[in-house]
């Protein structure tokens, strides 16, 4: 909608120290244009993007969130727009000298009755679907066993009405890999507890090659962190075993495996479960200048619910919280906590020093022309998703947690990894806040996406599942838009409701994260 004469011209300021805010109103605005507080824009500033409030030398810090995002490229004036050509990045905290635990958060006070309807494990988990998974131990195998699912989608789903339906747990990796590599304990460890998610009630089935290297039985003893997966060989089928004569053998044999996976799993009922069984990941992409105004916090507040009432909540993206991570330190449960976080985060200086790349590879085109202007800016909003709890465990790429509360699960920032590594770790659902806009869904996991403006959310109507575009403009306070997040989470998790993305049925791939070398 274009921007009435009589509007009120609006920014948010988000720190008293501020010296920039970003602009709210739709399609920005025209030079000239007077704020109430006096300030007069110098030129057009597009929607989301950054006014100066005051006068920044050349050389000046350029300061958002109450911290330092970059230093003025030239003499900026006050009412000036700030793009990201003229914002030098600044260094990134030095890990060395971060404190740890040294302003630990106070537990929130306990919220109690809150429940979902879910579906209990034999392991204690409690999954918010109810799928049959079929777990793939290399590539090669992928076309067959998506042609097997259609199958069963169309032919044996029907004769189980309990079960909510099937996916492939497909991925790259398996062969044509460094599998004794260092590294290739994260794409394994990944796969292996894949199988495990909770929303697959323990009922785990493989299909493989045969020659290939992650073997089944690497693939279900796992890595030295996690616990040896014991399946009966009639739940492994081998493709390149010599009783297979011909695809349609190779089909009736993995039809077979599922039909009586789908046998158990037909039996399990819905059941009412406290809050506490919860294990949701918070994730952020295509995001913009409203992401760490708007929906971010209202998901941190959320997160805050979810940790009251004993959930467990998830929050990821190395390279988006790298340059925040000197507000994380001192916020972690114990020192053995904040040494883990800070392991990670160094792990991944080296991954990326070892590409020869750094963390100014982030932000994306689509992100610069939603108002942010790097690395800096982008992690300072990514990490208001973390609430105000402490930070009870951090775990490696594809560990599961072994605590509950809030949990920072290290993956990287891209949108497809980060999921699949969340959901390796055990998150059975799924919070995912967008500002540029993207129809992102798993298949295994309900993802609730979140817009941070209201012209997104009004554009793609039929893609956002809740709009956080409120909070800007006054009409919604982050408080309320956090409530009616965790109850659409209560809503979604116990199938009352449903998410877009289910509901038309698309869904990303599965992208395992792989540093180790490919041969």
């Amino acid at each position: 909608m274009n921007r009435q004469k009589n509007d009120p011209a609006l920014y948010i300021k988000v720190h008293e120290n501020d010296n920039v805010a970003i602009v709210v109103n739709n399609n920005g605005l025209t030079a000239g244009t007077e704020f109430p507080c006096g300030l007069i824009l110098k030129e057009h500033i597009p929607q989301g993007h950054k006014v100066a409030l005051s006068d920044i030398a050349k050389g000046g810090d350029i300061i958002r969130y109450g911290e330092v995002i970059g230093y003025a490229v030239r003499d900026i004036a006050r009412g000036s727009w700030i793009d990201e050509s003229l914002v030098v990045l600044p260094e990134a905290p030095a890990l060395a000298s971060l404190p740890l635990a040294s302003n630990i958060p106070p537990d929130l006070p306990p919220l109690t009755g809150y429940t979902f309807e879910g579906y209990r494990n034999a392991d204690g988990s409690v999954g918010t679907r109810n799928l049959l998974a079929i777990t793939t131990s290399v590539h090669c195998v992928a076309g067959v066993v998506d042609y097997v699912v259609r199958i069963i989608e169309r032919e044996l789903l029907p004769k189980y009405p309990n079960v909510d339906g099937v996916v492939a747990l497909n991925h790259l990796y398996g062969c044509g890999v460094a599998i004794n590599a260092p590294a290739a304990v994260v794409p394994i460890r990944t796969i292996h507890n894949l199988a495990l998610n909770a929303n697959f009630g323990g009922e785990v089935m493989v299909v493989g090659l045969g020659c290939e290297k992650l073997q089944p039985e690497r693939l279900l003893e796992g890595t030295p962190d996690v616990q040896t997966i014991s399946l009966g060989e009639e739940d492994v089928v081998r493709l390149q075993d010599e009783k297979h004569v011909g695809f349609e053998s190779m089909v009736q044999d993995i039809l077979q495996v599922a039909e009586r996976h789908l046998q158990r799993l037909n039996q399990r009922q819905r059941e009412t479960v406290p809050a506490s069984e919860l294990v949701i990941g918070m994730q952020c992409g295509g995001s913009d200048a409203f992401s760490g105004v708007t929906a971010n916090p209202a998901v941190g507040f959320a997160s805050d619910l979810l940790i009251r009432c004993g959930a467990t909540v998830m929050f990821s993206e190395v390279t988006e919280v790298r340059d925040a991570v000197h507000l994380l330190t001192p916020r972690v449960a114990s020192e053995e906590v904040g040494k883990r976080l800070l392991e990670e985060m160094a792990w991944y200086d080296d991954y990326l020093n070892m590409g020869k790349t750094d963390r100014s590879a982030n932000p994306s085109p689509g992100n610069k022309k939603g108002g942010l202007a790097n690395v800096v800016e982008k992690a300072l909003g990514s990490i208001a998703k973390s609430g105000r709890s402490a930070i009870v465990e951090v775990l490696s790429p594809g560990q599961r947690p072994t605590k509950r509360g809030l949990i920072y699960a290290a993956t990287p920032a891209s949108d497809f990894v980060c999921g699949t590594q969340q959901m390796a770790s055990g998150i059975t659902l799924q919070v995912f806040t967008t500002g540029r806009g993207t129809p992102y869904g798993l298949a295994a996991i309900p993802v609730i996406k979140m817009a941070t403006r209201t012209t997104l959310s009004d554009r793609w109507h039929d893609l956002m599942d809740i709009n956080a575009g409120t909070i800007a403009t006054g009409e919604e306070s982050i408080e309320q838009v956090g409530w009616r997040l965790f109850e659409l989470i209560l809503d979604i998790a116990s199938a009352r409701k449903q998410t877009w993305s289910d509901r038309w049925g698309f869904h990303n791939a599965l992208a395992v994260f792989n540093p180790a070398p490919v041969t």
